[in-house]
């Protein structure tokens, strides 16, 4: 059954309707089907822990950076907990990550310590880049988190030649590479995808359709605004999901996952919707009030918790207790950023190259490209006359 997804941009409806109804692999055999987690109460409630958990840290870290104790870029995960839950809930532990800048959730959902995550987003060297990546690049090996990418599209070939390299070993670890809905448009995306399905590549790509590349819609910026279909071109398989439940996310992210460990690479779409603007700084003023007021009332945390509380998972006072445990765990991870110290200025390039590079140069902002030696004193050559 096709999986349903809302209609962007338009005044709040009384139910999600379908958008594409086309969700489905549609040009290759399906992949190796997953039992679903729908049915599981102590998965469900793991999600809603989860989702809650990276909704009270991206909240916790707009009002961090309103304060000034987060610098540069910011782009929150606001609005995204089904699918980043859903999707990392797909993965096995030796599976590699490559994401965007939009990342803090899943390094969360990755298994990476909360209190890291946000000392990176204060700079501190306690962070998971040591302070020196801030929010848009995060890198973490223990976890294979191989890094978020501020350039949009830069980690499609990255992504691409680790699978190639999980491949050329022989191993039979998958490699998800998140992206943007704008991603699709340049030519990393065409490129990475060809050589993918040419050598049978262990690749899962994901497009987050949150129908916003920036403030203009997907309509308007792709003459095939159902990106998914975009895998025909290469003879991939793919599949568009609502991702605004999690349950529907894991499945189809296992079934990508599994097809992409048989040795065929996929193209998941996932429809969903950021609650807020581009970044922390965007005020989101290309919005009609009237689709401020659907984005409320289609919140995944919100539906989701309505979802377990009239199935009779959770009650009201479980909860409220998790919702009390993420703020709780929330305010932790931000004390311990503050009291992490910043990093020494001398170690700003100790991370620019795996092993040592010849010429290296390590030169500070302000300092000359080149040593000079000092300019001679004329006056004392010509025996102190003016």
């Amino acid at each position: 059954m096709p999986a349903q997804t809302r209609t962007p941009r338009k005044p709040a409806p009384k139910t999600r309707t379908a958008r594409g109804q086309a969700a489905q692999s549609k040009n290759t055999e399906n992949p190796v089907p997953a039992e679903s987690a729908a049915g599981n109460p102590e998965s469900l409630v793991a999600y809603y822990r989860q989702m809650m958990l990276i909704r009270r840290f991206e909240e916790r870290a707009a009002r961090a950076y309103t304060q000034s104790l987060i610098g540069g870029y910011c782009h929150l995960n606001l609005g995204e907990e089904a699918t980043v839950v859903g999707l990392m809930s797909a993965l096995r532990p030796t599976d590699y990550l490559f994401t965007n800048y939009r990342e803090h959730g899943y390094a969360i959902s990755r298994g990476i310590d909360p209190n890291r995550v946000m000392a990176e987003l204060y700079g501190r060297i306690d962070g998971v880049s040591k302070g020196w990546g801030g929010s848009m690049h995060m890198f973490d090996i223990t976890q294979r988190l191989l890094g978020g990418y501020g350039i949009v599209g830069g980690q499609l070939p990255l992504a691409t030649g680790a699978a190639l390299a999980i491949d050329y070993r022989g191993g039979d670890d998958v490699v998800l590479c998140t992206m943007g809905d704008g991603t699709t448009n340049i030519g990393a995306f065409h490129e990475s995808l060809n050589i993918a399905a040419l050598w049978n590549l262990p690749i899962v790509f994901v497009i987050i359709n949150n129908q916003l590349g920036m403030g203009t819609t997907v309509e308007k910026s792709s003459a095939e605004p159902e990106l998914y279909k975009r895998a025909s071109s290469y003879r991939m398989a793919s599949e568009r999901v609502d991702g605004f439940d999690p349950t529907l996310v894991h499945d189809a992210a296992v079934r990508a996952v599994e097809s992409a460990r048989s040795g065929k690479p996929f193209l998941l779409e996932v429809v969903t919707e950021r609650l807020r603007g581009h970044s922390v700084v965007d005020p989101a003023k290309y919005r009609s009030a009237e689709e401020v007021a659907s984005l409320k009332e289609f919140d995944p945390v919100l539906t989701f918790a309505e979802k377990l509380r009239a199935g009779g998972v959770l009650d009201e006072d479980a909860l409220k207790k998790i919702d009390e445990e993420a703020m709780a765990r929330t305010a932790e991870a931000a004390s311990f950023a503050e009291s992490s110290p910043f990093p020494e200025v001398e170690t700003l390039f100790d991370y620019t190259y795996a092993t040592p590079v010849p010429n290296d140069s390590r030169r500070l902002p302000g300092q000359p490209l080149f040593e000079q030696a000092p300019l001679p004193n004329v006056a004392a050559q010509q025996g102190g006359r003016a």
